[in-house]
């Protein structure tokens, strides 16, 4: 049986996309594919339907992780229901599902870098413009999963 985890977060442009395809990346690496299903989703709508934000690409393909185009969309109930583990990227994360309806009454939300041990936020380049950063933060916690 797979496990299926979703990254998520504001918009499903930058953060969450990145940590889908560097999961991909270090789960194929590890051989280790047929254990695991990985996504990513949006809290908002604000970016229903648009591709990977053009900086975020060029930061993964600077460090060799491939991705592929795809759409952002906005996490439901069903998505809630269906996913085991649910790492967002920051607090304000969490205030959305919680506006979304979704009360993590399973357990299965939790911020990124707690994986890491530490209770922050993944630095969010869109405000920021320092992609470097947030594929560090990503880098430092993803492994962890494995």
């Amino acid at each position: 049986m797979k496990t299926k985890l979703l990254f998520v977060c504001h918009g499903n442009i930058c953060r969450s996309p990145m940590a889908e395809f560097l999961m991909k990346k270090l789960v194929k690496d590890a051989g280790r594919e047929a254990e695991f299903e990985i996504d990513s989703m949006a809290t908002s709508t604000e970016e229903i339907g648009n591709d990977m934000y053009p900086p975020a690409k060029r930061c993964l393909r600077n460090h060799g992780v491939p991705f592929q185009r795809r759409e952002a969309r906005q996490l439901t109930q069903a998505d809630y229901d269906y996913y085991d583990r649910i790492f967002v990227m920051d607090r304000n994360n969490l205030r959305w599902l919680k506006m979304l309806g979704i009360n993590d009454t399973e357990g299965k939300v939790s911020l990124l870098m707690t994986l890491v041990g530490e209770h922050r936020d993944v630095a969010d380049p869109w405000y920021t413009g320092d992609f470097e950063k947030t594929f560090c933060d990503l880098s430092e916690a993803l492994p962890t999963l494995l």
